[in-house]
């Protein structure tokens, strides 16, 4: 950048710097007070010194609003733009990255994130703890899972997935209530129902707190050992409504389509208690599908009508 940046343009409120071949923009951006809007799209940046040293501490920590580095070189996200606490728009697509740092969750006011275009292979639960996040954009990566803490985003309006690894996606989606664009296409799917796909029976203490919960056996905390007592607290209810179950450490990781829109069925992974719970309940679901699949459709019937668009082709 130019020295005396500040002093010709001390008011000066967006900077478009794209396309213009740095390998680094110098101490005068620190000292653009007002500046909000920072694009440096389609440059050299990534290496070493390529951001000013006290971006996070410099005025500009606190009025920056858009930023934009996509088209550069970064092989991981900077830790300085961590501490942009007023950003609400950040895009790093198409560089070098393969990881989102867990600090990402520092960023509270971000509404928009454009991490697309990268080499990116999973996504870290505190993505999740962003409470304004309305758009994130994550296309053409190598993400094989989505986790399913990513259900916490309640502003999100668009999740972009599509040409990533993903084989399912986590039951947890149904409850991002505001989503409206979903975009899954290329990825490969799964095309057809996988049942039982791993299943360790269960130990004696599962078995034995499974009793204990399902069968309503009293206990008080001075009737356990502590241990024993904090591991009867993370039973997990089977979502099967027909079961009734409880599992804690065992459990099957079953996949079901689920249908959105009326057009598209969605593959969501379910943990079920048993592999019981996973057959036929009947001889007349036997023509079908089983129960639980059934349950799987009935419970996405009533989110369908949240989801505007789901593109997968």
């Amino acid at each position: 950048l130019p020295a005396g940046l500040s002093q010709w343009f001390p008011a000066l409120e967006v900077l478009d710097v794209s396309g213009t071949g740095l390998t680094e923009m110098g101490a005068e951006l620190l000292s653009l007070p007002c500046l909000h809007t920072l694009l440096a799209k389609n440059n050299r940046l990534g290496g070493p010194g390529s951001l000013p040293k006290g971006l996070g501490q410099a005025p500009l920590a606190r009025s920056l609003r858009v930023l934009n580095l996509s088209g550069n070189r970064f092989a991981d996200v900077p830790p300085m733009l961590l501490r942009l606490r007023g950003l609400r728009s950040l895009s790093l697509g198409g560089n070098r990255l393969h990881s989102i740092p867990p600090d990402i969750q520092e960023l509270c006011s971000l509404e928009f994130l454009y991490l697309g275009g990268n080499f990116i292979t999973s996504i870290p639960p505190e993505l999740a703890k962003l409470p304004s996040l309305k758009y994130l954009v994550l296309c053409d990566n190598k993400i094989q899972s989505i986790p399913p803490q990513l259900a916490q985003l309640h502003s999100l309006r668009s999740l972009s997935l599509h040409n990533n690894l993903l084989t399912y996606l986590p039951r947890e989606i149904l409850n991002l209530v505001h989503l409206e664009e979903l975009s899954l296409r290329g990825n490969p799917l799964v095309v057809r129902f996988v049942r039982d796909l791993t299943y360790n029976p269960p130990s004696l203490q599962e078995l034995a707190g499974r009793t204990v919960k399902t069968r309503n056996v009293p206990y008080a905390p001075s009737d356990l050992p502590e241990t024993l007592v904090r591991y009867l607290s993370l039973a997990s209810n089977c979502p099967n409504p027909k079961c009734g179950g409880v599992y804690f450490d065992s459990c099957v990781r079953q996949i079901k389509f689920v249908d959105f829109c009326g057009k598209y069925r969605l593959p969501l992974m379910h943990y079920l208690c048993s592999p019981e719970c996973s057959s036929p309940f009947s001889s007349a679901s036997q023509s079908s599908t089983s129960q639980s699949e059934s349950d799987s459709e009935d419970e996405a019937s009533v989110a369908a009508h949240r989801m505007q668009k789901v593109l997968l082709g």
